[in-house]
C-alpha cells in the first residue's frame, strides 16, 4: 500500500488517538490498552514499508505517549514514585534521545574550547574564573592541596549550599530553553568552556591527577546532570520552534510535560552531588585512591547506565 493511501485509511483513527491522549476525550484503561494494541499495529506496518518516513516517526510518538497514558490510570499502580523513575522517565529519555546527544556534543565541543583557549592565552582563566578565585587555588596548589576549597566551610553548611545552587544552575538551565533553545544553548557553551578552561588550569600546573581525584568525586554526577538539563531546555525549545503536526500550543504543552519528567528525574542527582561534595570531596587526596577511583567510576556508571542504557532496555521490553 502506498504511504499516502494508508495515512488516509487511517488518518481519523489517530486523530481519535490524539483525542483519548491530550486528554480531549475519557477513555477507561481496558479502552486505552485496546487503543495501543490497533496503534503498534499501525506502527510495525509502517517501520516495515515506510521505515524512514515521518509517519512512523509520529506513530512512534502516539504509542509511546498512549503507553504511558495506560500507566497513569492503571488501578492497580499504587507505587507512582517507583513507576515514574522505573518507567516514565526512561520511555521519555528514549523518545527524546537525539536531544541528549546534541547536549553532549556541544559539551564536548565547549569543553574542548576551554581548553584550547586556556592553553593559548594565559589571561583567559581569570577571565573566566576571576582573578580572586584563581589566586586562592594557587595558593592551594602551593601548600600542596588543591582542592583546598572545598574544605573552606563546615560540611553541612557546604552541602546545603552547593546543593540550592546546582539547583538553581540546573534550573535556569533548564527554562532558558523557552528562548527557542538559544538560552540554553549559551549557558552550556559558558559552563563547558569554564569546566574546560579550569581543568587545564590544573594541568598546567602540574596537579591534574590530584584536581581529578578531588573535582569528579562529585562531578561526574553534577556535570552529567548538567548535560541532561540542557537536554531539557532543547527539548523545551524545539516544542516551540517545531510543532510537528501539532498546533503550537499544543506542542509546547507537550513539550512541557516530557522535558518537565527528564529535568525533575536530575534533582535526585543533584542532591546526591551535593551530598558528596559537601561530606567527601574533601577527604579526596586524603583516603585511597583506589577508593578515590571506586566512587568516580560507580557514581559515573549510576548515571550514565539511567540515561545512556536503561532506557533502550526498557523501550525495547515495551515493544517486545
Amino acid at each position: 500500500m502506498r504511504e499516502v493511501a494508508f495515512i488516509k485509511q487511517n488518518k481519523q483513527k489517530w486523530l481519535d488517538f490524539e483525542q483519548a491522549i491530550f486528554g480531549k476525550s475519557k477513555k477507561n484503561p481496558d479502552e486505552m490498552a485496546n487503543l495501543y494494541i490497533h496503534l503498534v499495529n499501525d506502527l510495525s506496518y509502517a517501520q516495515t514499508y515506510y521505515p524512514k518516513s515521518k509517519t512512523t516517526v509520529y506513530l512512534n510518538y502516539l504509542a509511546s505517549q498512549i503507553y504511558q497514558k495506560i500507566y497513569k490510570t492503571k488501578r492497580e499502580e499504587k507505587n507512582r514514585f517507583i513507576e515514574f523513575f522505573k518507567t516514565e522517565v526512561p520511555l521519555t529519555v528514549y523518545q527524546y534521545r537525539r536531544y541528549l546527544l546534541y547536549a553532549f556534543l556541544i559539551f564536548f565541543a565547549a569543553v574542548a574550547i576551554g581548553v584550547v583557549s586556556a592553553r593559548y592565552d594565559e589571561n583567559f582563566v581569570r577571565l573566566i574564573l576571576g582573578d580572586g578565585y584563581v589566586n586562592m587555588t594557587l595558593e592551594n596548589i602551593k601548600k600542596g592541596n588543591p582542592v583546598a576549597v572545598y574544605k573552606s566551610s563546615g560540611s553541612v553548611q557546604s552541602f546545603i549550599g552547593i546543593t540550592a545552587n546546582n539547583l538553581g544552575v540546573g534550573a535556569r538551565s533548564y527554562l532558558y530553553g523557552i528562548f527557542g533553545g538559544i538560552g540554553t544553548f549559551l549557558f552550556l557553551i559558558y559552563n563547558c568552556i569554564m569546566l574546560g578552561s579550569f581543568q587545564y588550569f590544573f594541568y598546567q600546573h602540574g596537579v591534574f591527577g590530584a584536581s581529578v581525584r578531588g573535582i569528579w568525586i562529585h562531578g561526574c554526577m553534577e556535570i552529567f546532570g548538567m548535560v541532561v538539563e540542557a537536554a531539557c531546555g532543547f527539548i523545551l525549545g524545539a516544542s516551540l520552534l517545531f510543532p510537528r503536526t501539532f498546533s503550537r500550543l499544543n506542542s509546547f504543552k507537550i513539550g512541557i510535560r516530557d522535558s518537565l519528567k527528564i529535568f525533575v528525574s536530575t534533582i535526585p542527582f543533584t542532591i546526591a552531588a551535593g551530598f558528596m561534595e559537601g561530606f567527601i570531596t574533601r577527604y579526596a587526596l586524603e583516603m585511597p585512591q583506589w577508593l578515590n577511583t571506586i566512587i568516580i567510576l560507580g557514581t559515573l556508571t549510576v548515571i550514565s547506565f539511567y540515561y545512556l542504557i536503561y532506557p533502550t532496555l526498557v523501550h525495547k521490553k515495551l515493544n517486545s
